[in-house]
C-alpha cells in the first residue's frame, strides 16, 4: 500500500479501507449517485415548469400540459427519494458489514497484541460504533455529487434566466465557501476527540464488567463507576464542540442564505417591473435561489463525512497493527521436539524473558515453574506461537515456527488455558472447536480423559446442551478446556496453568492420563503445584526471566529457592516425599 508523504500509517490504512468498502458496493454506489443526480435534475426542472405553467395560467392560455409536467416531476421526485433512501440504507449496511468482517479478521490475525495495545473494550467500540460511522462514507460520497449539483445547478439556472441574478448571488458565494470549509475542519477535530473518549469509556467498562465480582466483593461500586465515567467530561466537551461548530455554521447559513435569496428576488422584482422577466420567471428565480443557497444540505453532508473520516482513522489504527505472518515450509515427521534459542521477549517496556535457551525432547513432558511474573505464561505463548519473541527463535522438530503455514502450526500445537473461552453453540461443538470434522466418539473420548464426561452427561441435554445454558464451576470449565486440547491432539500439547482450578485428586488423575494413555506427543505444562511438577519428566525453573535450572523435580527440591517457587518454606525439604506423593526429596 502506498500512502501520501504527509500521512501517518493509520490515515493511509483508513483511506485504503474506505476505497475497498466503496468498491465492495460499487454497483449500488453508482446507482445511488445516478438516482441522487436524477432527483437533483428533477428538482432543478420543477421551478422552470412551475414558472412556465404560471405564466400560461396568467395569460389564460392552455396550461394543462405544463401542469401535468409539474405533477409528473413531483411524482418522480417522490419515487427517486424513496429509491435514494433504500439505496443509502443498503450501501451503509453493506459497507459497515464489510468493514466489520475485515477488521475482525485482522484483529484475530494480529492475535493478543491487538487487545494488549488497544484494550478489549476499545476494540469493541471501534469494530461496532466506529465501523458503523465509517460505513456511511461510500453512500455519503455517492450522494455528495448530487448535493453539490443542487447549488451549482441553481446558480446556472439563475444565469439562464438573467445574468444579473447570478451576479447578485455570486457576490456572497465566498462567504458560503469559507463557511463550508470551517465546518469540515472543526467537525473532524472534535469528532476525533469524541470517538477517542468513547473508546476510553468502553475500555474501562469492559474491565469493570470482567471484574464485577471483585468490585462487588470489595464494595467499590461507586469508585469503579467514577473510574469508568472519568472520560465523560472530555466526551461532553468534544460533543459540545462538534455541535457548536455545526450550530454556528447553521446560524451563519441562516444569516447569509436569506440575504442572498432576498437579493436575488429583489433584482428579479426590479427586472419584472421593467418587463425583462415574467411572473413565472420570478417564481422560478426564487426557487433556484433557494436551491443555490442550499448550505444546510452541504453542511450536513460535510459534517457526516468528517465524522466518518475520524471513525475510519480509528479503524486505520487497528489495521496498521501488522498481522502475524506465516511461512510455507512443511513440518517434517518428528516426535515434537521443542527448542527455544536465545529467546527474549519484552512486554510494556520490561524484559520478561531474557535470552532463554530450552530444549524439550520429543515425547517428553516438561513442567515450567517459577514465581509470579517469571514469564511462564509468556513462554507458553511463545512455544505455540501465540506470540512472537523480540529476539531469538522457537523451533518445532527443527523448523522455526515463523516458517510454518498457519494450518500446519495449529494442527501441530494444542492448547489448554487456566480460563478457557468455550466457543461454539453446544458443549460438543466447544470441545470439537478447531477440528476439521469432529466425530462424537472423539469428543466423548477426550471428555472422558479430562474427567468431564460425567458432569456433561448430567447436563439437561448432555453434549447437545448450549454452552450458555450449561452451569459449571471453574474446575468444570477447565476440564472442558482440557477436553478440547485432548481432542485436538497434535505433536505438542501446551497446558498454561490449565489445572489450577482442579482439586488435587482430579488433577492427579488427569496428570496420570497425560503421562499414561492420554494424548501422545510432547507436553509443556505451566505448573503452580509441586505435585504436578513431580510427575513431569523434567522441570524448567524460571526466575527473573531466565532459566535458572532444568532437571528432575526431586533433584531441584533440595534447593530452598526452588521450594519457595511453590510457596514452600525453607524447612520443607524433609517433607518433600509426602508432599510429592512418595517422591524422595
Amino acid at each position: 500500500m502506498t500512502t501520501r508523504g504527509d500521512e501517518d500509517p493509520a490515515t493511509g490504512h483508513a483511506r485504503t479501507l474506505l476505497r475497498a468498502a466503496t468498491r465492495y458496493s460499487g454497483t449500488r454506489c453508482v446507482a445511488l449517485c445516478l438516482v441522487s443526480t436524477a432527483a437533483t435534475g428533477a428538482g432543478l426542472l420543477l421551478p422552470a415548469a412551475l414558472g412556465r405553467a404560471l405564466d400560461l395560467l396568467l395569460a389564460q392560455a392552455p396550461a394543462t400540459r405544463w401542469v401535468l409536467y409539474c405533477a409528473g416531476l413531483v411524482l418522480l421526485l417522490a419515487l427517486l427519494d424513496a429509491a435514494q433512501t433504500v439505496l443509502t440504507g443498503t450501501v451503509d449496511a453493506r459497507s459497515t458489514a464489510w468493514l466489520r468482517r475485515r477488521l475482525t479478521g485482522h484483529v484475530l490475525g494480529v492475535g493478543p497484541r491487538a487487545a494488549a495495545r488497544f484494550g478489549s473494550g476499545d476494540l469493541v467500540a471501534r469494530l461496532v460504533g466506529n465501523a458503523a460511522e465509517a460505513g456511511t462514507t461510500p453512500a455519503a460520497r455517492a450522494a455528495l455529487l448530487a448535493a453539490l449539483a443542487g447549488p451549482v445547478g441553481g446558480v446556472v439556472a439563475l444565469g439562464l434566466i438573467d445574468w444579473r441574478l447570478t451576479a447578485v448571488f455570486l457576490a456572497g458565494a465566498p462567504v458560503l465557501t469559507l463557511l463550508l470549509r470551517a465546518v469540515s475542519r472543526g467537525t473532524s477535530e472534535s469528532a476525533a476527540r469524541y470517538q477517542q473518549a468513547q473508546g476510553r469509556i468502553a475500555a474501562a467498562l469492559a474491565e469493570a464488567v470482567e471484574g464485577v465480582r471483585t468490585v462487588r466483593a470489595a464494595g467499590t461500586e461507586d469508585k469503579e463507576t467514577a473510574r469508568v465515567l472519568r472520560p465523560l467530561p472530555d466526551l461532553s466537551r468534544a460533543g459540545h464542540r462538534m455541535w457548536q461548530v455545526q450550530g454556528r455554521a447553521a446560524a451563519q447559513a441562516v444569516a447569509v442564505a436569506p440575504l442572498l435569496h432576498l437579493g436575488v428576488v429583489a433584482v428579479a422584482g426590479v427586472l419584472l417591473t421593467r418587463d425583462r422577466l415574467s411572473v413565472g420567471d420570478v417564481l422560478a428565480a426564487s426557487r433556484y435561489a433557494v436551491l443555490a443557497t442550499g448550505v444546510g444540505v452541504l453542511v450536513g453532508r460535510l459534517a457526516g463525512l468528517a465524522r466518518a473520516r475520524a471513525a475510519a482513522r480509528r479503524l486505520g489504527e487497528v489495521r496498521a497493527e501488522p498481522a502475524t505472518g506465516f511461512g510455507v515450509r512443511r513440518l517434517p515427521d518428528g516426535p515434537g521436539r521443542l527448542e527455544l534459542r536465545g529467546v527474549t521477549a519484552r512486554r510494556g517496556g520490561r524484559t520478561v524473558l531474557d535470552g532463554v535457551d530450552l530444549v524439550v525432547p520429543g515425547g517428553t513432558t516438561l513442567a515450567v515453574v517459577g514465581p509470579s511474573g517469571a514469564g511462564k505464561s509468556l513462554l507458553a505463548a511463545l512455544a505455540g506461537r501465540l506470540a512472537d519473541p523480540d529476539a531469538g527463535e522457537v523451533l518445532l522438530d527443527g523448523v522455526p515456527l515463523r516458517d510454518l503455514p498457519h494450518a500446519d502450526l495449529r494442527r501441530a500445537v494444542g492448547y489448554a488455558f487456566a480460563r478457557p473461552a468455550l466457543l461454539g453453540g453446544t458443549v460438543e461443538q466447544a470441545i470439537g472447536l478447531g477440528l476439521p470434522a469432529p466425530s462424537p466418539a472423539r469428543v466423548r473420548e477426550a471428555a472422558h480423559t479430562a474427567l468431564a464426561d460425567d458432569f456433561v452427561r448430567r447436563l439437561p441435554d448432555g453434549y447437545d446442551t448450549a454452552v450458555a445454558d450449561a452451569p459449571r464451576s471453574g474446575g468444570e470449565s477447565q476440564r472442558l478446556g482440557l477436553a478440547r486440547a485432548f481432542a485436538h491432539g497434535g505433536r505438542l500439547l501446551i497446558l498454561d496453568d490449565a489445572l489450577s482450578s482442579l482439586d488435587t485428586v482430579t488433577e492427579r488423575h488427569i496428570t496420570d492420563a497425560l503421562l499414561g494413555d492420554g494424548p501422545g506427543g510432547t507436553r509443556l505444562l505451566v505448573a503452580h503445584r509441586s505435585a504436578t511438577a513431580a510427575c513431569a519428566d523434567a522441570v524448567a525453573w524460571l526466575d527473573d526471566g531466565r532459566v535458572r535450572a532444568v532437571g528432575r523435580h526431586e533433584e531441584l527440591w533440595r534447593l530452598a529457592a526452588y521450594r519457595a517457587a511453590f510457596g514452600e518454606g525453607p524447612d520443607s525439604a524433609s517433607t518433600g516425599a509426602s508432599a510429592e506423593g512418595g517422591v524422595p526429596a
